[in-house]
């Protein structure tokens, strides 16, 4: 049989399922219903199922949901049992925020490596990591085994900065700059676009927007 080939729209739910569940465990709630995560989560309780069933049968019907266990399945299928490690490359205002956000990450994915190409920050402590120059990136990324790498730059150094990551062999990105990336076929890209999410947000501003679709 050919495998099942999973959307990414469930795969970005599946850490919001992990999010609260972790919160579930945290309140010692031993089980919990699609039903109840659909409300807590505002979601669809049939997608919810249907969502986790595509990795294997978690829940018994009239029960719900062991959440300990529903929480080592997520993490195992989000890959969260084995440590990756991750470089953050830009340490301006935002790169500097999500190094010190590592404190308060509880899954097992650490930046453990920070890089800039301005000689003025290297040498300088963020976080207790120690700011390296992009020269070092291929040797520390293979040093510390990272796979994941940040991009907080701006939008006209991104691309070279991902081909420096790509070359360094590292197959993972979370790029914060407005830009469109390329690489390879086997190196996967997210874009967190700030700029796009509050120019889109802007569209549902308008309190006549519902009227004006209805008459149309």
């Amino acid at each position: 049989m050919k495998p099942i080939k999973i959307s990414e729209a469930v795969v970005r739910r599946l850490p919001i399922y992990l999010r609260y569940l972790n919160e579930m465990s945290a309140s010692n709630n031993k089980t919990v219903s699609s039903q109840d995560l659909g409300e807590k989560l505002n979601l669809n309780p049939a997608q919810i199922r249907k969502d986790l069933a595509y990795f294997g049968e978690f829940g018994r019907k009239g029960v719900g949901y062991n959440v300990d266990f529903l929480i080592e399945k997520i993490r195992q299928i989000l890959k969260l049992d084995k440590t990756l490690n991750v470089a953050l490359v830009g340490t301006g205002n935002l790169g500097r925020a999500l190094s010190n956000y590592n404190n308060y990450i509880k899954d097992n994915m650490k930046i453990v490596a920070v890089f800039d190409a301005d000689e003025s920050k290297r040498g300088t402590m963020i976080n207790h990591l120690t700011v390296l120059p992009m020269t070092a990136l291929e040797q520390t990324a293979e040093q510390l085994d990272i796979s994941v790498g940040i991009i907080t730059v701006p939008a006209q150094e991104a691309q070279n900065v991902a081909d420096q990551l790509v070359a360094a062999g590292i197959h993972g990105i979370l790029n914060f700059a407005p830009v469109v990336l390329k690489a390879p076929k086997d190196v996967r890209i997210h874009t967190a676009d700030f700029t796009a999410e509050l120019l889109s947000l802007a569209y549902y501003m308008d309190h006549n927007h519902s009227q004006d679709e209805g008459e149309m």
